[in-house]
C-alpha cells in the first residue's frame, strides 16, 4: 500500500457516499453472488460476504469505503460460508480478462500506449474469435474497463454457465494457438487463424529482418519474439522455456531472403533446422494472437478458474483511482468514431483541483482527461486531483508542498 494512503482512503469514501444505491450496477442473481473487498492499509481481504440487495452493498461501500471491490464469476447457493466446498457451485459467467502489462513491446510506465493496445486486443478478441469463430452473441456480453491496466469481457449465455475448467481452458488455448498445427492451418479453408498465421509471417519477417540488420527497434523486436513464444503456449518440445536473445539472434541470420521464399512456397520445409524451424513457427503463431496466457493473477486463470472473482463495475482501482467502468460493445472497437476512451471516461476525482507531485520513478508517461506527464524521478508537476491520484497511487510519485 503506498505511503499516504488515507487521504485517498477519504476521497474513496467521499465517492462511494454520493452514490444513489438506486442507480448502483449489481451483477445478475446478486443474492448468489460472493462478494470480496480489499481494506487500505494493511488488513486482509474481507470475503465471503453476500447481499440480498442493492442498499445493502451500498450501506458496506459507505461504512468501509474499500481500496478495491470485487465479486464471483460463479453463482453459489450459499455464496456467505466460508469455506468453497460448502458455497455449493451453481455455476459461473465466462469472463475474459485482458491486461495491458502483458503485451509484447509495451511497458506499463507508458500507461496511455499500453491502454490504446490493449484495446485492440480487446477489440481483436471479441471481432476474430468471441464472435465469428465461436458464435457468441453480443446480447449475452458485458463489456468494462477494469480501472486500471485493461479490459473484461463478460459473456452470460445460459448455455456456457456450467461450462467446467476444462472446456474453458479449451477455449482459452484455441485463442492462444496452443495446440494449433501451422502447417494443417495453411492448407486448409479459410479461417481465422488462417489469416492470423499469413499476418504473423510478415510480422516475423519483417522483424528478423530488422534484427539481422541491427536496424532502428531491433532490440524491442527481440524482445517482443520472445513474448511472442510465450504467447503461443509453448507449444513444441523446442520452446519449453524462454527464448534466449541469442537465440532469436540465430534465427534472425540464418532468415535470409533464399531461404524464407523455399518456406514460403513449401511451409513443411524445415529452412532453419529441426528446431529453429519449430521455433519460428512459434513466433508466427505468437506474434499475431491475443495475449490471453500469463502467470499471475489475471489474464487465461481468470477465464479457467470457475471460482474467480472479478472487479465490480462502478467500483474505483484502489491502484490508481479510475472506477471500473462499464461500455457499449460497440464502443470497445478502437477504430470506431466513438470508441470508449479511458482516458476521460473513467475519471471520478476533480480536474480542477490542483497538486503538486514530485516522481519518484523513471521515464513514466501518464494522461488524464488531455494533461499529460512525461518525466523522470525527481521531476516535479502540477497537476489536477485526478492525475495526482492516479500517479501516487501507481507508486510513481508523491504530493509535496
Amino acid at each position: 500500500m503506498v505511503e499516504g494512503w488515507s487521504r485517498f482512503a477519504l476521497r474513496f469514501g467521499d465517492y462511494y457516499k454520493s452514490l444513489n444505491h438506486n442507480d448502483l450496477w449489481v451483477p445478475p442473481r446478486l443474492k448468489s453472488r460472493e462478494w470480496m473487498f480489499i481494506p487500505w492499509g494493511s488488513s486482509p481481504p474481507d470475503r465471503h460476504r453476500g447481499f440480498l440487495d442493492k442498499k445493502g452493498l451500498s450501506d458496506y461501500l459507505s461504512q468501509k469505503t474499500p481500496h478495491s471491490c470485487f465479486h464471483s464469476t460463479a453463482y453459489y447457493k450459499y455464496p456467505n460460508e466460508r469455506k468453497m466446498i460448502d458455497k455449493d457451485w451453481l455455476g459461473a459467467d465466462l469472463i475474459f480478462d485482458l491486461d495491458g502489462d502483458h503485451l509484447p513491446g509495451v511497458s506499463d510506465n507508458d500507461f496511455p500506449t499500453m491502454i490504446s493496445k490493449i484495446q485492440e486486443q480487446a477489440w481483436t478478441l471479441w471481432s476474430d474469435f468471441l464472435h465469428p469463430e465461436f458464435g457468441f452473441e453480443e446480447k449475452y456480453v458485458q463489456t468494462s474497463f477494469s480501472g486500471h491496466r485493461g479490459f473484461h469481457i463478460h459473456v452470460r449465455d445460459p448455455s456456457l454457465l456450467h461450462l467446467d475448467s476444462n472446456a474453458r481452458r479449451q477455449l482459452v488455448n484455441y485463442i492462444r494457438g496452443e495446440g494449433i498445427n501451422v502447417q494443417t492451418i495453411l492448407s486448409g479453408p479459410d479461417s481465422g487463424w488462417q489469416n492470423r498465421i499469413n499476418n504473423g509471417i510478415q510480422s516475423v519477417t519483417h522483424k528478423l529482418k530488422v534484427i539481422k540488420d541491427k536496424g532502428p527497434d531491433y532490440k524491442s523486436y527481440i524482445d517482443e519474439l520472445q513474448t511472442a513464444v510465450e504467447n503461443s503456449g509453448k507449444a513444441t518440445k523446442f520452446s519449453s522455456k524462454k527464448l534466449s536473445k541469442p537465440k532469436i539472434n540465430e534465427i534472425a541470420d540464418l532468415a535470409d531472403e533464399e531461404r524464407l521464399n523455399r518456406l514460403l512456397s513449401d511451409n513443411k520445409l524445415r529452412v532453419f533446422g529441426e528446431k529453429n524451424t519449430s521455433i519460428f513457427w512459434d513466433m508466427v503463431k505468437g506474434d499475431n494472437s491475443v495475449v490471453l496466457g500469463s502467470a499471475g493473477e489475471t489474464d487465461e486463470a481468470v477465464t479457467v478458474d470457475v471460482k474467480r472473482v472479478i472487479r465490480w463495475i462502478g467500483s474505483l482501482h484502489g491502484k490508481c483511482g479510475l472506477r471500473v467502468t462499464e461500455m457499449p460493445l460497440e464502443r470497445l472497437n478502437p477504430f470506431s468514431q466513438n470508441h470508449f476512451n479511458p482516458l476521460q471516461e473513467s475519471i471520478v476525482f476533480s480536474s480542477d483541483k490542483k497538486f503538486n507531485i514530485l516522481l519518484n520513478k523513471d521515464d513514466v508517461t501518464a494522461e488524464l482527461a488531455g494533461t499529460r506527464v512525461e518525466g523522470n524521478s525527481g521531476d516535479k508537476f502540477e497537476v489536477t486531483e485526478s492525475l495526482a491520484t492516479f500517479i501516487v497511487l501507481k507508486g510513481w510519485g508523491s504530493i509535496v508542498n
